[in-house]
This record gives C-alpha cells, sequence and structure tokens, in this order.
C-alpha cells in the first residue's frame, strides 16, 4: 500500500494552495481518507476527512476554507485550502483507514504559509 502527497509548496497569507494523495495497493473506493497536519513542537491534528460515500467533516479551524475531496477511478483524494493563514503552516499528511481499521500514512508535504 501507498500514499504519495504533493502538492505542498510556499504560499503568501490569503493565498491557495491544493494538495493530492495517490493510494495504489489497496481498494480505495471503501476507504475513509483523511488530511493531518504537524506543526513544529504540536501534535498531529486532523484537518479534514471524507469517508467511502462522499461525506465529509472538518475541523473548526478550516471550515470555510478548506475542502476535501475524492477521485475513485483516479485513487486520489484532494485539499484545497484557501484563504490560508501563517498558521496553517505545518507538513501535511494524508491517511487512510480501512473498515478493518487498519491504517495508512502517506509520507508528508510541506506547507508554508509566509509573506
Amino acid at each position: 500500500v501507498q500514499l504519495q502527497a504533493s502538492g505542498g509548496g510556499l504560499v503568501q497569507p490569503g493565498g491557495s494552495l491544493g494538495l493530492s494523495c495517490a493510494v495504489s495497493g489497496i481498494n480505495f473506493s471503501i476507504l475513509w481518507l483523511g488530511w493531518y497536519r504537524q506543526a513544529p513542537g504540536k501534535e498531529r491534528e486532523l484537518v479534514a476527512s471524507i469517508t467511502n460515500s462522499g461525506g465529509t467533516d472538518y475541523a473548526d479551524f478550516v471550515k470555510g476554507r478548506f475542502a476535501i475531496s475524492r477521485d475513485n477511478d483516479k485513487k486520489t483524494v484532494y485539499l484545497q485550502m484557501n484563504s490560508l493563514k501563517p498558521e496553517d503552516t505545518a507538513i501535511y499528511y494524508c491517511k487512510a483507514l480501512m473498515p478493518s481499521y487498519a491504517n495508512y500514512w502517506g509520507q508528508g508535504t510541506q506547507v508554508t504559509v509566509s509573506s
């Protein structure tokens, strides 16, 4: 099983960035998928999630700014991030969760919000 995250980078406050996580080696359509982030000195936290039926959930600190989506044909989960703030700076990780509760993580992609 492999999760390959991409799309991170440097963006100015108020800007936008899109992340992608390509999943292989597993039945993608049955997965719960989530984006997490970890800032220096802080614990990893859940940012957004999407169920196998497309239901979404967001942390309060990103509601209205971030959007998670999935493409079952491309086996990819996305995170569109708008109105970025310096406090959004972190390494962003994707996670896949099986119905059996086996879970898999991507390698992380750095997002830096700075002027």
